[in-house]
């Protein structure tokens, strides 16, 4: 088999990375994305977590055309039940069923007597788990995927006997993550070998990689998997996930693509569409891509050193080995501003993966106009930025800033002023604060009208285009003793974003506390304990 498939986790193992929490119509902008990409498998999420992740996947598995689509499973009766529910009326769907098979995690996460006094006898649990998981899932979907969690770290005997009794239960797919990022690329690829020639299976199973950038060999090691007899990556857009991250699919996809004559593999990935896609990721969870990042990086295709733009000029490949136009980095972009008409607008807009509808286009336009008053020249990022503060479909609010005042003067305190109105009881609330500066005087007055127990836990701003009039875009974290509820909001008043951004952390968390007694919320993602028996 001379081809990779492409198995994209941005909208789950992606999502775990904290603070990049996506609203449900992101998430499915961003799997349409994907589907023009080339992605051959789309994880739309982890079902069994939360009303809105089984909601992204039961949306995404209706609307989305193309990829597989693909839920998360614990080895759970329930998680198994809930990924199947809500992958139900889709063409091509996929349950990947996971379980630790380490020693450290067995004797961390598996420590009851329920699983077994011994570690021989866990093992043994687990091996029942895994097998009677897939036996389930395949109640539901004939495409099974089994992950051995930590597989890095597992002894390799123990995990050939998992690996074979899983396919022998009718998995289609064995995932062998390096969960930690602990693996060294020479060691993950003897893991897939021994593992594959350890074990007895049909030609149409498929070995993949997952592998975690704790080392920042994420890349590395999955492209060792796959010279080692993997032909599958699982990978995100930008790298984002767990901790330093997972794979990024545009460093696997493009080094297969400039080094193909040594691969000689190949993926379905649509290399030209690479740099709008990290866009789009980037702007829906609110990590910035940095400079230097490759293929997709501001900086990947500029050169600075005189010796550097000598060699460019004169040749382009004595310091690139591939071009900026293939990876769809654009360097003669439509310049926007105040004197730009609408039809330079919607080009620019439809270039880089910004698709407006008929109906939009007046307020869109309008808003660009008004945009343009205030910055003399309208980047890709503001654009991005201007059609998410419109089209971003929010949970339904239980607060609403109706305005704000704050003062600043030498020598006195910062003073706050704001009327919040609460939509569920209809009424205003005016409240007033001091505070050490303006955003703490502002989240003081806030606190004292909401009136909700919950701290602060993070507070960021950066600027997300340039220049002196550039947007600021502020995110915060907020929480009281359990799950975090992250806000972001951008403008070129950075108060006004601090106040937006505050109050959309405050509505996801109040929106929390009201469906918290009906709804299980599994909140610490993948690496979470298993919290009941066998069989359960």
């Amino acid at each position: 088999m001379d081809s990779v498939i492409i198995f994209d986790t941005t909208l789950r193992d992606g999502e775990q990375a904290p603070g990049a929490a996506m609203t449900i119509p992101e998430k499915v902008e961003i799997a349409h994305q994907l589907a023009r990409l080339g992605v051959d498998v789309i994880e739309a999420g982890f079902p069994i977590s939360s009303p809105a992740q089984f909601e992204a996947v039961r949306r995404i598995v209706a609307e989305v055309k193309g990829p597989t689509i693909c839920a998360l499973a614990r080895a759970k009766s329930g998680d198994i039940e809930a990924a199947g529910k809500a992958l139900e009326g889709g063409k091509n769907t996929r349950i990947h069923t996971f379980i630790a098979t380490s020693d450290i995690h067995l004797n961390a996460k598996f420590a009851d007597p329920r699983y077994g006094d011994t570690l021989e006898e866990k093992r043994v649990t687990i091996m029942k788990m895994a097998v009677d998981a897939v036996v389930q899932a395949k109640k539901f979907t004939s495409d099974i995927e089994f992950s051995a969690e930590d597989a890095g770290r597992t002894d390799t005997a123990y995990l050939c006997e998992v690996v074979q009794a899983v396919i022998d239960a009718g998995a289609t797919t064995i995932n062998l993550p390096d969960t930690t990022g602990y693996c060294i690329s020479d060691e993950y690829a003897e893991l897939i070998r021994s593992v594959m020639n350890g074990c007895t299976f049909d030609p149409s199973v498929i070995f993949s990689t997952h592998c975690h950038d704790d080392l920042g060999l994420a890349v590395a090691n999955s492209l060792s998997g796959i010279q080692a007899g993997a032909r599958q990556i699982e990978c995100t857009i930008n790298g984002i996930g767990e901790r330093a991250g997972n794979a990024a699919l545009e460093e696997v996809a493009m080094a297969l693509v400039v080094r193909a004559p040594h691969f000689g593999l190949k993926t379905k990935i649509v290399p030209a569409l690479l740099t709008e896609t990290s866009k789009m990721v980037s702007t829906f969870s609110g990590f910035m891509v940095q400079h230097n990042k490759a293929i997709v990086g501001k900086n990947a295709f500029s050169h600075e050193a005189g010796i550097h733009q000598d060699g460019v000029l004169k040749a382009r490949e004595t310091y690139e080995i591939m071009r900026a136009e293939d990876v769809g980095q654009d360097t003669e972009a439509i310049r926007l501003g105040r004197h730009s008409g609408r039809h330079g607008l919607f080009s620019r807009m439809a270039q880089i993966g910004l698709n407006i509808s008929s109906a939009e286009k007046d307020h869109i336009y309008s808003q660009f106009v008004q945009l343009a008053d205030r910055k003399k020249e309208i980047n890709d990022t503001d654009l991005f930025n201007l059609v998410e503060d419109y089209t971003h479909v929010k949970t339904e609010p239980h607060y609403k800033l109706e305005s704000f005042k704050v003062s600043v003067g030498t020598g006195s305190e910062p003073e706050a002023h704001v009327k919040i109105r609460d939509i569920k009881k209809d009424d205003l609330i005016e409240k007033s604060a001091t505070g050490d500066g303006p955003i703490d005087a502002l989240y003081r007055a806030i606190d004292h009208a909401v009136n909700e127990g919950h701290d602060l836990v993070s507070y960021s701003i950066r600027s997300v285009s340039e220049g002196a009039d550039a947007f600021g875009e502020v995110s915060v974290l907020i929480g009281f003793g359990g799950p975090l509820f992250a806000g972001k909001a951008s403008s070129t008043d950075v108060i006004h974003a601090s106040a937006e951004a505050y109050m959309n952390a405050l509505n996801s968390l109040a929106a929390h506390r009201a469906e918290e007694e009906a709804v299980q919320f599994v909140g610490t993602g993948i690496m979470q304990a298993f919290g009941s028996g066998p069989g359960e």
